[in-house]
Formats: structure tokens, C-alpha cells, sequence
């Protein structure tokens, strides 16, 4: 047993898993790009404050949040989710508007690990400030959507609602408040505990002792005024015009209280219902002010990494593959000439890799044949003598040859 081990809710990520990560980190990347997104990165700490915009009466502030004091007697916590700091970055910077950034990381919170769920988690993210155009609440929900598509991910569900203007909300709330505590005794005690804390959090819940009683609470669709049922009207005409299939789920409120009109959630099909969500947001028009900057309409989302992962491996897409080897070089005269060839193939654009330690022909090879490279090249007393290297084919089948190391590297590229 090692000294040391990881925390709990803390882990490694190994190859061929750890290049998977970036692969898919990638393959947002280049979705987000081709729609005007340009990449941002903000800080994994920040002051304590940015992050009770989140919701004073949420889980992630209350108990989660790994908050301390800094050597400089300052109140700061490491990163739970990406929003607010965008948000703290926009108050600071002002950029023009509208800024349309993604971003790609680690966030914390000190919650109970499960399949799918640690306590350090990495998420790719999306977010758009400056605009209240329904429209950019479909654009924002394509991007995820196409993300989806192209990880080949089919058995994804899109669910939306929207909570209205704040004030709409707020009478939401309300009701929900007196609806619930009418109700009280069919609540599982977690649930009685939300209820003081945020009514619509109850509505959150998965338990399936609070399922009758969240089936007959009031919606949020009873409270929307005219300017609101036309915003959300228009943004599912934009899913219909883009041929995004959609359900407008009424219960759906998400986990963070600084939403207001469009919220939505990508459910993975294969997965256990009470852990399903594989991503989701919404807009949060407010939490610009809130942190000291004007005025800002808002609208992102957040994609889980691990649990779309979950996601592929159940349906067979987007494999770990192993690194891929143009060439192993096989050195038997000391080291130095596959030390040099390497770097020589290297710069034109290949994958290389070499054996160490001056191990034999033998052991050489069977390093070779494990790393799954396509050629190997080998280099003996012979071949150095005469400025050459022998190509062998370790995959295709073909025959070996001899090639003037000067012609090596463009051997192997044709």
C-alpha cells in the first residue's frame, strides 16, 4: 500500500482515458468555433462572494463548496461551476458585446462520490452575454445539441421549460411554498428541509416518495405573462426550424437559482434516470448586476465530462483509443542513432517512439510490436556503418527495406 493515495471523490485519469479527455475537449472545441464561440479561461479560485449568486439556499453553497481563508486573510473557494466567474470576467473586462466564449476544466464540491460524480469533475461549458434574443437561447441549445451529434451519441433527450421573468418566478415560488407545506407529511425529510430553504428546489428532487406529491404542484406556465410565453414561444419555433426534437417538461427548474426563463437539460437515455442529466442550463439575466457589472442578459450551458463518457460506452461511440505510432525505432548500436533518428522523424511530422536502457534486438522488437506503430525502423552495427536503416512494415504486411538514412524520413512519409 503506497504512502499516499488520492482524496476521496479525487482520482487519476490514465492514458488511453486522460487523451480521450482531451479528444473530446477537442471536438467542442471545434462545434463551439464554427459558431462563433472563441475559448476563455478563468480562474479555478475566486473570491467567495462570485459564487452566491449560485443560490445562498442551494447545496452547492450551503455544504459543497470548498471555501477557505487564503494566507492574505481572504474569503475564497474554489470553482463549483463555470457561470458566475464567467460572469465576474464579463463585470471586470467588459468586452463587447455579444461575447460568445466556451470554456473547458475542473470544478469542486464536496458532495458524495458515485458512478459518474467526484468531487473534482471537469466540464466543457458555453455562454453567451449581452443578448435576450430568443434565438440565441436556440443557438445555444443547438451547439450542445450538435456537440452531441457529433460524439454519435443517439439516445439523447433534450427537456425545456422556462421559468419566466423573476418576478413571474417569485410568484411561482409562492405557490409552490403553500402547495407543498399543505402537502407536508408526503414529503421525504430532504425534501421538508428544501421546502424551508427554496420551494422550487423541492421540485428538483428524485426521490421517489416526493413523485405523487411534485405531480400535482402548481406550474410554472400558470404565472407567465405575455412577454415571457412569447420569448419561450419563439425559442421553441427556433428548435422546430432547426429540427431539434424537444420536450417541454414543466417540472424542470435545474439545481441553481440565478435561472429565469429558458432552462433546459440533455437526459442520456442509457443511463439511470435520478443521474441522467448530461449537461444542461439555462439564461440567467440578473447575475451580471449582481456581481457589479451592468445590466447583462445571460444564457449558457455546462456539459458534464465523466458522465457523457458514461454515455458513449454505453452506446459504443467515441472509443479511448490507444496512441497511435507512425514508427518505433529499434537502436541495437548504443542508443544514440534512435535518439537522433527520432527527433529527425519527429520533424517531419511523425509519431515516434523509440526502446531505452540498450536492451536487446529482441526485447526491442516486442516493445515495437506493443506499441501497435506501423513501421519500425532498425538501426545495427551494419546499417550505421553505411548510413542506412532498415524499414519494416509492422502492421500492413509488405516486405522490409533498405533506405538511406538521408531518405528516411521521406520514405516513410510516401
Amino acid at each position: 500500500m503506497p504512502q499516499f493515495q488520492t482524496s476521496p471523490g479525487m482520482r487519476d485519469i490514465l492514458p488511453p482515458d486522460a487523451d480521450r479527455w482531451r479528444r473530446f475537449v477537442a471536438a467542442f472545441a471545434d462545434v463551439a468555433a464554427a459558431a462563433g464561440y472563441a475559448a476563455l479561461a478563468t480562474p479555478l479560485m475566486e473570491d467567495a462572494g462570485v459564487f452566491a449568486g449560485v443560490g445562498e439556499a442551494t447545496d452547492i453553497v450551503q455544504k459543497e463548496m470548498y471555501r477557505f481563508t487564503d494566507n492574505g486573510g481572504r474569503d475564497v473557494a474554489l470553482r463549483p461551476e463555470f457561470t458566475a466567474g464567467v460572469c465576474r470576467s464579463f463585470a471586470q473586462q467588459r468586452p463587447v458585446t455579444p461575447w460568445k466564449v466556451w470554456l473547458a476544466g475542473s470544478n469542486f464540491r464536496y458532495e458524495k462520490p458515485q458512478r459518474g460524480r467526484y468531487r473534482q469533475f471537469d466540464q466543457i461549458d458555453l455562454e453567451v452575454l449581452g443578448s435576450d434574443d430568443p434565438f440565441v437561447d436556440a443557438e445555444v441549445v443547438a451547439v450542445g445539441w450538435r456537440f452531441f451529434q457529433q460524439l454519435g451519441l443517439q439516445q439523447v433527450t433534450l427537456l425545456i421549460n422556462s421559468l419566466g421573468e423573476p418576478a413571474e418566478r417569485a410568484a411561482f415560488n409562492d405557490a409552490l411554498r403553500d402547495y407543498f407545506t399543505a402537502n407536508i407529511d408526503a414529503l421525504s425529510e430532504d425534501s421538508r428541509a428544501t421546502l424551508a430553504r427554496n420551494p422550487l428546489r423541492v421540485l428538483d428532487s428524485k426521490r421517489r416518495e416526493d413523485a405523487p406529491v411534485i405531480a400535482g404542484a402548481p406550474t410554472i406556465a400558470d404565472f407567465y405573462g405575455e412577454e415571457s410565453a412569447a420569448h419561450f414561444a419563439s425559442v421553441l419555433a427556433g428548435l422546430d426550424r432547426l429540427g431539434i426534437p424537444y420536450t417541454v417538461s414543466p417540472r424542470l427548474v435545474r439545481g441553481l437559482d440565478y435561472y429565469v426563463r429558458t432552462t433546459f437539460e440533455f437526459a442520456g437515455g442509457t443511463l439511470d434516470s435520478a443521474q441522467n442529466a448530461l449537461g444542461g442550463g439555462g439564461r440567467y439575466d440578473g447575475l451580471v448586476e449582481a456581481l457589479g457589472g451592468p445590466a447583462t442578459p445571460g444564457i449558457g450551458f455546462a456539459i458534464g465530462v465523466d458522465r457523457t463518457l458514461i454515455a458513449c460506452d454505453d452506446e459504443g461511440v467515441f472509443p479511448a483509443d490507444p496512441l497511435e505510432l507512425d514508427v518505433f525505432v529499434v537502436d541495437t548500436t548504443g542508443g544514440l542513432e534512435a535518439l537522433a533518428i527520432s527527433e529527425e522523424l519527429r520533424a517531419a511530422g511523425l509519431r515516434v517512439d523509440r526502446a531505452f536502457d540498450n536492451r536487446s534486438m529482441k526485447s526491442q522488437m516486442k516493445a515495437a510490436d506493443r506499441s501497435g506503430a506501423r513501421f519500425a525502423v532498425i538501426v545495427g552495427s551494419d546499417e550505421l556503418a553505411a548510413g542506412t536503416a532498415v524499414v519494416r512494415p509492422m502492421r500492413d504486411g509488405g516486405d522490409q527495406s533498405v533506405v538511406a538514412r538521408a531518405d528516411l524520413a521521406a520514405a516513410l512519409q510516401s
